[in-house]
């Protein structure tokens, strides 16, 4: 069983978000949060699989709370789900450790999709955004010039939102091992977390963005 928590000021909204979640076998509402303040408390009671959170909040927007949460909790996925969709807000939450971006646009069964693929270390973000993003980042001559083959494979795998045990079945490593290989990515392509080094091999031709 998924354990969520909901982080937004409208009510209205939470429990909308609560009563589609709630609604599947899989995963169920621990706690609501009506800013980022309430959030942390509730990260520390639960210990969700997975956070939703709004980026406008009163006391503590979710940019802050995600500047608080990471450091003690950096594995924790956490999901930006909001009506804001403009460059600067985007790259706001992802810079502060957001594991993906989605607006509040998409459909109840896109939702619950979104959270199984959070909850199983795959980024998660609006097609438009990816794209725009991908059109805005730099360019340099090539990017995975210090990958091996098997760190290649791996990462294309990664931005095809295969998680460390899928990844491992597929190229017969260890699950322990294919980990081990995601950090050393993360290093040499000088990014954060899935979700940028996602974007990166989507950039970089290593797969399509439809198939993030």
């Amino acid at each position: 069983m998924l354990k969520i928590i909901i982080a937004d000021d409208h009510q209205v909204v939470r429990r909308g978000l609560t009563l589609t979640i709630d609604a599947e076998k899989d995963m169920r509402v621990v706690g609501e949060a009506q800013n980022g303040t309430g959030v942390l408390a509730l990260i520390k009671k639960h210990k969700p699989d997975v956070v939703l959170m709004d980026l406008q909040m009163p006391e503590m927007t979710g940019v802050d709370a995600l500047k608080q949460i990471r450091p003690e909790y950096p594995d924790l996925p956490i999901v930006i789900l909001t009506t804001f969709n403009d460059d600067a807000h985007v790259y706001a939450a992802l810079r502060a450790g957001a594991s993906g971006f989605l607006l509040k646009e998409m459909s109840g069964d896109e939702l619950v999709a979104a959270i199984r693929g959070a909850a199983q270390g795959k980024p998660q973000l609006h097609p438009d955004i990816a794209k725009r993003l991908m059109a805005r980042a730099p360019m340099p001559d090539d990017p995975f010039d210090s990958l091996t083959e098997r760190e290649r494979g791996i990462l294309k795998l990664l931005a095809k939102g295969k998680s460390n045990k899928e990844i491992a079945s597929e190229v017969s490593l260890t699950e322990m091992t294919v980990k081990g290989y995601v950090s050393d990515l993360f290093v040499k392509l000088g990014v954060n977390d899935r979700t940028q080094a996602a974007l990166m091999a989507v950039r970089y031709g290593l797969v399509m963005v439809e198939e993030l």
